[in-house]
């Protein structure tokens, strides 16, 4: 795995070091909001990732404090990944770029989902990150 390497001591830029790419959010997306956890489920994603891209990003992410990996219980030769608190912060940001893709871009992906944050952003965002920590402790 490749060290990060800070470009600067602006918060934006610290955190599009680790998060700037466009294959690490959409992970974090899939466990926050579509309750994946393994390594299967994430290749099964619409944006069809490579295998090699989603184990670089799985590993950054968990060299990064972001999510933790475990053997599954169910199997010994997989394993399951969950965000930690600091990958549980993400989720406002998550929100914020939902509503911002879907008042600027034509498609919607999931009508559902937009609806809730529209409805009651704070509220979403409580509740998203609450599942994320029950599922961490799962």
């Amino acid at each position: 795995m490749k060290e990060l390497k800070q470009r600067s001591t602006c918060p934006i830029s610290t955190s599009l070091d680790v998060l700037g790419d466009k294959w690490t959010l959409l992970i974090v997306r899939d466990l926050v909001f579509a309750g994946k956890s393994t390594y299967g489920q994430f290749l099964q994603s619409e944006e069809k990732m490579a295998t090699n891209i989603l184990a670089d990003r799985l590993a950054v992410l968990e060299a990064q404090g972001i999510i933790t990996k475990a053997v599954a219980a169910d199997k010994k030769s997989k394993f399951t990944y969950r965000l930690t608190d600091k990958g549980v912060d993400i989720v406002p940001l998550l929100v914020e770029l939902t509503l911002w893709g879907a008042k600027h871009c034509p498609t919607i992906a999931n009508p559902r989902l937009l609806e809730e944050l529209q409805a009651g952003k704070d509220a979403a965002v409580e509740k998203y990150q609450r599942l994320a920590r029950e599922q961490a402790l799962a």
